[in-house]
């Protein structure tokens, strides 16, 4: 089992930069490919970007110049770098993380976009 803990959201304005942090435990599991979703209101949830042990990283093109997503030196973390926030980044951010050929997700942190 792993569990997932995000964190960073918050409420911002539009223009501002956000980072989301994401940590894995325990941090002896061995965690594969670890990915970033959201969900926002009256939508279904969507992908975002995704990153390798390797730190091969790919970002939804909705989204790309803006979103940067990172490892920690620590494989167990990772990161999403939100820059010029707009609105319609306004989500529940989720944090997914590839455990045994199982996903596993943590229970989210919402970023809410003033315009």
């Amino acid at each position: 089992q792993v569990q997932l803990v995000e964190s960073g959201g918050g409420l911002v304005q539009a223009g501002e930069s956000l980072r989301l942090s994401c940590v894995a435990s325990p941090r002896s599991a061995s965690i594969n490919t670890m990915t970033w979703h959201r969900h926002a209101p009256g939508k279904g949830r969507e992908y975002v970007a995704a990153i390798t042990t390797d730190a091969l990283t790919n970002i939804d093109d909705s989204v790309k110049g803006r979103f940067t997503i990172s490892r920690g030196d620590a494989k167990n973390t990772m990161y999403l770098r939100i820059d010029s926030l707009k609105p319609e980044d306004s989500a529940v951010y989720y944090c997914g993380a590839l455990h045994n050929d199982r996903w596993f997700w943590g229970q989210g942190t919402q970023v809410i976009v003033s315009s």
